[in-house]
């Protein structure tokens, strides 16, 4: 066979480089085969209205006043009432100063939880040191224990420290999680190359410089989804702050249980504090959430 031929039975079966031949048509078979068809589509269809319906519902039920709210059957398109009965919320909730305690709040404990977490999974994932294996055992176990048995604890500790209604009251107890730590440890156990470390020591980076050019860089997928979940847990958390905190320092959710005191409580103004207060985690998942997804799909690929 000459070189020529032999060239040509090589383009042949890799396909030539300006994306003919047989190559070619393989990989555009492969590729349909990710194609959605229709009834993927009316199934996502489907799963987005179910998940979109508290929200729509909660909207409709705050443009409307308490009488329609309690006639039947209820309401199933806005009223006229949406912007008044915000308005009425945020007065009677005191929802300014409870947006910014919020965000300071979630905003530190998310900081907080994804770098200590990301540090501690780090240390459990690639570093050997003695009672590893217990302390990530004991680490686990404390995920096992409900949360409100620590709460005459803490809030005695709290109390001794002097820090009563005060918002690091809330936020120092949980910028650490143990599912955190977890989550980035097996995450970094797969995504962290151990030969990428020890090459980073040879050049002479000392444990700081590793943590933040070669550990930091291989984690952000998973940061950014912990980010995410940590963010939204400490903006719902209710049952830590209503103990902790009071009326004139509340969070979000502590201020919106003062709408529904009154012998007869307005239901739609309820609905609309609750609206409030979710949309500021829609406005951020809008913001990130093409970033997270963006993330998660590049550590997919590099994985």
């Amino acid at each position: 066979m000459t070189t020529t031929e032999l060239t040509a039975s090589q383009a042949e079966a890799k396909g030539t480089p300006d994306g003919r031949g047989p190559g070619r048509r393989r990989v555009l078979g492969a590729g349909k085969q990710l194609h959605a068809g229709p009834v993927t589509y009316v199934v996502l269809t489907v799963f987005a209205l179910v998940s979109l319906a508290p929200l729509v519902w909660t909207a409709i039920a705050a443009s409307r006043n308490n009488e329609r709210l309690a006639q039947s059957p209820p309401p199933l398109w806005f009223g006229a009432n949406l912007f008044s009965n915000l308005q009425a919320a945020w007065d009677q909730a005191g929802l300014g100063t409870a947006m910014v305690n919020s965000t300071i709040v979630a905003g530190t404990i998310t900081i907080g939880t994804v770098v200590f977490s990301t540090l501690a999974g780090f240390a459990f994932a690639k570093l050997r040191f003695k009672f590893s294996g217990l302390l990530l055992l004991l680490t686990i176990g404390t995920m096992m224990i409900p949360p409100q048995l620590a709460v005459v604890p803490l809030y005695l500790w709290m109390s001794d420290l002097g820090w009563s209604n005060q918002l690091q009251t809330v936020i120092l107890p949980t910028l650490v999680s143990a599912f955190g730590t977890f989550f980035m440890r097996q995450y970094l156990l797969q995504a962290l190359p151990s030969e990428l470390i020890e090459a980073a020591r040879v050049d002479g980076a000392n444990s700081l410089r590793v943590v933040w050019h070669v550990v930091f860089p291989a984690a952000r997928p998973a940061m950014a989804v912990l980010g995410l979940l940590t963010f939204v847990m400490a903006w719902n958390d209710f049952l830590w702050p209503i103990i902790a905190l009071n009326q004139q320092e509340p969070t979000v959710q502590v201020a919106l249980n003062s709408l529904g005191t009154g012998y007869i409580p307005d239901q739609a103004v309820i609905m609309a504090g609750a609206l409030l207060g979710t949309l500021p985690l829609l406005i951020a998942f809008l913001l990130f959430g093409k970033q997270i997804v963006g993330g998660i799909m590049q550590g997919a690929i590099k994985g």
